[in-house]
């Protein structure tokens, strides 16, 4: 590797690069596993699994929590609806809102994936030793902590 000057910006250590390009290879190879088993675009699995795990929500709320552009959270809520995985049910007091819901069918198919999401995050994370992972999940959890006050 060649030295680097002052003027110049090796991507290879700098964080966020590090971090955009190991996120794109996890999520890449997790959305093989979804995509061979049940045909989803990583769109569909985030709504569904943010369904899965939280229950009724907006779709605005989904896009907020997945951080999910409204568009492809629209299509997302399309193509489980057609797959007959939700439920759109308009809100009781304000008729512009829509409350998402997973069918039946839509639960099952989340219930099936989990076990496959754990395993997926289990061969992670062996590389790494108790210690690594410690300091992996603290690492985060301070970027994520500083990511929100700057939003907030």
């Amino acid at each position: 590797m060649r030295a680097v000057s002052k003027d110049t910006l090796d991507l290879e250590t700098f964080l966020p690069y590090r971090l955009n390009r190991l996120a794109e290879v996890v999520s890449r190879e997790f959305a093989r596993v979804y995509k061979e088993r049940f045909g989803l675009t990583r769109p569909e699995w985030r709504l569904l699994a943010t369904l899965g795990q939280h229950g009724t929500m907006t779709a605005t709320d989904i896009g907020a929590h997945s951080s999910m552009h409204k568009t492809k959270v629209s299509r997302a809520v399309v193509s489980l609806e057609q797959r007959r995985w939700l439920i759109r049910e308009t809100h009781q007091r304000d008729r512009r809102i829509e409350n998402l819901t997973l069918t039946k069918a839509g639960r099952a198919a989340y219930l099936e994936l989990v076990p496959i999401a754990r395993e997926f995050e289990n061969r992670l994370l062996a590389a790494l030793a108790p210690e690594e992972r410690r300091a992996a999940s603290a690492g985060l959890s301070a970027l994520e902590k500083l990511n929100q006050s700057q939003d907030g």
